[in-house]
C-alpha cells in the first residue's frame, strides 16, 4: 500500500471559517486551518488572544461562533479517545494518595463506566506506556513527590493512552527548567515521528521545539498569521498582526519580539518566541 506524503495527506485537523468570540469581542475569525498526520503546528499568541479557546474547541468543550471543525473527516466529538491531551504543568501537592502508575491508568481505563476493574491487558498497557516516557523508575513513587517535569512526563503518558491521531498540547513546558523542557518536548517529538500524530503546541515560547516546527499559527489582536517559523516571526508581519511597529530580533539561535503593545506581551519588555 502506497503511503500518501505528509503534504498530501487527509487532514487530522480542519477548521473552515471559523470564528470565535469571548465577551463581545472576536478572538478570531475567518480561521482556514488544515493539520495533517505527523505535523507539529505551533499556537503563539498573547494572553487573551484564544490559544486556550482554540484547544477548547478541538476537545469538543466549546462550539464555534460561526464555521466548521472537524477531526478526521468528522464532527468533533467530546471525550474523543483519539485526540489526547497534554495540560499545563500544575505540581500535584504532596500527601495525594496517586502514585504516578495510577496517574497513567486514568488515561487508559478512567474513560469506562462503573468502578475501574483490574485487567491485565490494563496493566500492561500501563508499563509500556510508563516505559515510553521514561517513567518506569519513579512508577511507584507518590506523585506529588516527584519534580515536575517527571509529572510532566506521566500526563504525556497519560494522554498517549488511547494512542491518539491528534495530541494537543496546552504550554506543556511552562514551569519546566531548560533539561526538562527539552526531555518532554523530545517524548512529544518522538511521538509524532514514530506514529504520525499531529500535534498542535500552544506555547508563549517556541525557542525550545522550533527546530521540531513545520507551521505557526499567530494568534493576535483578533487576527491570525500561519505559515512556517521564517514566514511568520518577521518584523513586518508581527507589525502589520498587531497594528503597530514591532520589531523581530534574531540573536544566538533565538527570536527577541521588541515593541508589543503593553497588555499584549508575556514578559515585562519582550516576548522571546523563536528563531
Amino acid at each position: 500500500m502506497t503511503v500518501a506524503p505528509p503534504a498530501l495527506a487527509a487532514p487530522v485537523l480542519e477548521f473552515e471559517n471559523g470564528a470565535l468570540g469571548f465577551g463581545g469581542r472576536s478572538l478570531w475569525s475567518g480561521l482556514d486551518l488544515a493539520v495533517r498526520p505527523g505535523e507539529f503546528l505551533a499556537v503563539l499568541g498573547p494572553n487573551g488572544s484564544g490559544k486556550t479557546s482554540l484547544l477548547k474547541t478541538i476537545l469538543g468543550q466549546q462550539r464555534l461562533d460561526s464555521g466548521t471543525v472537524r477531526l478526521a473527516g468528522h464532527e468533533i466529538r467530546r471525550g474523543d479517545r483519539s485526540v489526547g491531551y497534554i495540560p499545563q504543568q500544575k505540581l500535584v501537592p504532596p500527601g495525594t494518595p496517586l502514585r504516578g502508575r495510577d496517574l497513567v491508568t486514568l488515561g487508559v481505563n478512567g474513560h469506562r463506566f462503573g468502578p475501574p476493574i483490574p485487567r491485565r491487558s490494563d496493566r500492561e498497557r500501563v508499563d509500556e506506556l510508563l516505559d515510553d516516557v521514561g517513567a518506569t523508575a519513579y512508577a511507584n513513587q507518590p506523585v506529588g513527590t516527584l519534580s515536575g517535569g517527571e509529572q510532566q512526563r506521566l500526563r504525556v503518558g497519560q494522554a498517549l493512552a488511547g494512542d491518539p491521531v491528534l495530541l494537543l498540547c496546552d504550554e506543556p513546558l511552562l514551569s519546566l527548567d531548560l533539561h526538562h523542557q527539552r526531555a518532554v518536548s523530545e517524548l512529544i517529538d518522538r511521538r509524532r515521528r514514530t506514529h504520525d500524530t499531529a500535534v498542535v503546541f500552544v506555547t508563549h515560547d517556541v525557542n525550545p521545539v522550533l527546530d521540531v516546527v513545520d507551521r505557526i499559527l499567530y494568534l493576535a489582536g483578533g487576527q491570525f498569521r500561519q505559515g512556517t517559523p521564517s514566514e511568520v516571526l518577521r518584523s513586518d508581519v508581527l507589525s502589520d498582526l498587531y497594528g503597530t511597529p514591532v520589531d523581530v530580533i534574531r540573536s544566538h539561535g533565538r527570536v527577541i519580539v521588541v515593541g508589543v503593545p503593553d497588555g499584549h506581551d508575556h514578559h515585562d519588555h519582550h516576548d522571546e518566541v523563536a528563531e
